[in-house]
């Protein structure tokens, strides 16, 4: 059976690229390749690129990733996504603060357009990653609980958020991870709540998010 087709990217959201079609639909019998050299990429933990003029996701293989992460790289047209997991034990972002959101599941991340020069908040739902309409004041108020609103590096990372039944979990993330898990919902989403294989997945999601995640250290303060 085919793959669903793909619904419109919102405004300021990186295209879910053909680098990233392994997230929603049955591997491609074929390698993947890097998308700048044309190196095949032998694994699926390879790294990625974000073309800031495309507003896509590429995928790169190990040298040409270290190429744009040298220091004055990110002025061009690639970015290479960093591999930092971050997490603010002490945000003050609680059930009520999240209620100002508006959006209606559980989980959001917040994007630096550096093209758009704003902020975006997106959301997974059974179309894709879908743009919050909130007004942009508001989400400045939610971030503004959390100290790693200030360590987002623009365009490559993500502030990812998370409502349970009591509490908020707050992460710094890869922008990539999130297209990841918009794929992942948009592949397994049934009927109005995402259905128990979607929740499952969502959990299993952030335990590998949480494990990895650790407070900001000095070196990763500007």
């Amino acid at each position: 059976m085919s793959a669903p087709p793909t619904a419109p990217a919102p405004p300021g959201a990186p295209t879910a690229h053909r680098g990233l079609r392994r997230f929603r639909a049955p591997q491609p019998p074929t390698p993947e390749r890097c998308e700048l050299c044309g190196a095949p990429l032998a694994d699926h933990d390879h790294r990625h690129l974000v073309d800031t003029k495309r507003r896509a996701l590429a995928c790169a293989c190990t040298p040409c990733a270290l190429l744009f992460e040298r220091p004055g790289a990110g002025a061009g047209q690639f970015r290479t996504v960093p591999g930092r997991y971050l997490t603010d034990p002490d945000h003050t972002i609680d059930t009520a603060t999240w209620d100002l959101l508006q959006i209606p599941v559980g989980v959001a991340f917040f994007l630096k357009n550096t093209d758009l020069d704003r902020l975006v908040a997106l959301y997974p739902s059974p179309a894709g990653a879908t743009e919050s309409e909130l007004d942009p004041g508001t989400w400045g108020t939610v971030l503004g609980a959390t100290t790693l609103a200030r360590l987002l590096e623009p365009d490559v990372e993500a502030l990812l958020l998370r409502r349970s039944q009591s509490a908020v979990d707050c992460f710094l993330v890869p922008v990539d991870i999130c297209y990841e898990l918009v794929g992942r919902m948009r592949l397994l989403w049934q009927g109005f709540d995402g259905g128990a294989e979607a929740r499952t997945a969502l959990a299993d999601f952030f335990a590998r998010v949480a494990s990895r995640a650790h407070p900001p250290r000095e070196a990763d303060r500007p």
